[in-house]
């Protein structure tokens, strides 16, 4: 015990240290806080296509909407495969599906575009002699790539909602 004591003494001042750097949690103040509230104040615009209803669900699960919404995310998509990795016979070995996301928030009191930025993320896939395991590769990625995308759109909505001035 009389070897802890001179330890637990030298990381008195680091834990001090810490406590001032300034960090405070993103959703501080749990289902009340700024963030929480905000977040369920989301509604999600319709997106197109197989990838859009991916990322609309993807979005819904994140924000847990609940009421009348007061404001509205806009996203558009940009979803590409590209093959790379190729043999002497020039087929793909390997590729790359591409998810890239611009987003908008509205607020729908005004109109006005309180966010507008953008989200992505790639993940790459083996080209295999079955073509029905590739196609069931590819869809694993874009349902993946949806829910990463998604994290990163939540995530700047809710760094926006701590951000904010009070109301």
């Amino acid at each position: 015990m009389s070897r802890l004591a001179p330890r637990l003494l030298m990381l008195a001042p680091l834990a001090l240290l810490a406590s001032g750097c300034g960090l405070k949690p993103l959703y501080g103040g749990g289902a009340g806080g700024a963030v929480a509230t905000t977040l369920a104040d989301v509604e999600v615009a319709p997106i197109d296509g197989k990838s859009g209803w991916l990322m609309t669900n993807a979005l819904r699960d994140r924000l847990a909407a609940s009421g009348a919404p007061r404001y509205r995310l806009d996203v558009r998509l940009d979803d590409r495969i590209a093959g790379f990795g190729v043999r002497r016979d020039d087929s793909v070995t390997r590729e790359r599906r591409t998810l890239r996301a611009r987003f908008q928030l509205v607020n729908l009191a005004d109109g006005s575009v309180l966010i507008d930025a953008t989200a992505g993320s790639d993940a790459g896939i083996d080209v295999v002699q079955s073509e029905y395991a590739t196609i069931a590769a590819e869809n694993t990625a874009l349902e993946r790539l949806a829910g990463i995308v998604a994290d990163q759109i939540v995530a700047r909505v809710a760094l926006y909602a701590q951000r904010r001035p009070a109301r």
